[in-house]
């Protein structure tokens, strides 16, 4: 991760105990990507629709993960990024910034490692993160069973 900010989870990473991993950069990439992947889920289950999680490490200069989603109706949205707020803060990542929560077309949530796009449909396809992103790898984030699901 290359931006840092005066969040309480980065002051633990300051000075690591002797009891700590081997590789506290690696670790933190780890809980950044299992955080990513359990946001994923409660936006889908959230009623988003074509949620993609994408790992742009090493790509974005800001940031490991985008979650791209798209919402049904600026409520439901709004709802998403309230539910996302909550849900961070049980994880260790309480949110930076949020904005667009008064608009209509786009809100994100930042999470610093993890930011949250959530769309409406027409400024999904008009800004095409999901395109502009293209380098970056899509991380499987679905359980097992939606997975096979999805496939069949």
């Amino acid at each position: 991760m290359t931006r840092r900010c005066s969040i309480s989870r980065t002051a633990s990473l300051a000075a690591p105990n002797t009891t700590d991993a081997a590789n506290p950069q690696q670790d933190r990439g780890d809980a950044a990507r299992k955080f990513a992947i359990e946001a994923a889920r409660l936006v889908a289950h959230s009623r988003c629709h074509n949620v993609a999680l994408l790992d742009v490490t090493g790509i974005s200069p800001v940031t490991d993960y985008f979650i791209l989603a798209t919402g049904t109706s600026a409520r439901q949205m709004r709802s998403v990024c309230d539910e996302l707020a909550e849900f961070g803060p049980t994880h260790n990542y309480s949110p930076l910034a949020q904005s667009g929560t008064e608009g209509e077309s786009w809100m994100l949530i930042d999470f610093v490692d993890i930011v949250v796009h959530v769309f409406n449909q027409e400024s999904r396809q008009f800004y095409d993160l999901d395109g502009l992103w293209g380098d970056a790898k899509p991380v499987e984030w679905r359980e097992e069973t939606q997975a096979a699901a999805k496939t069949r």
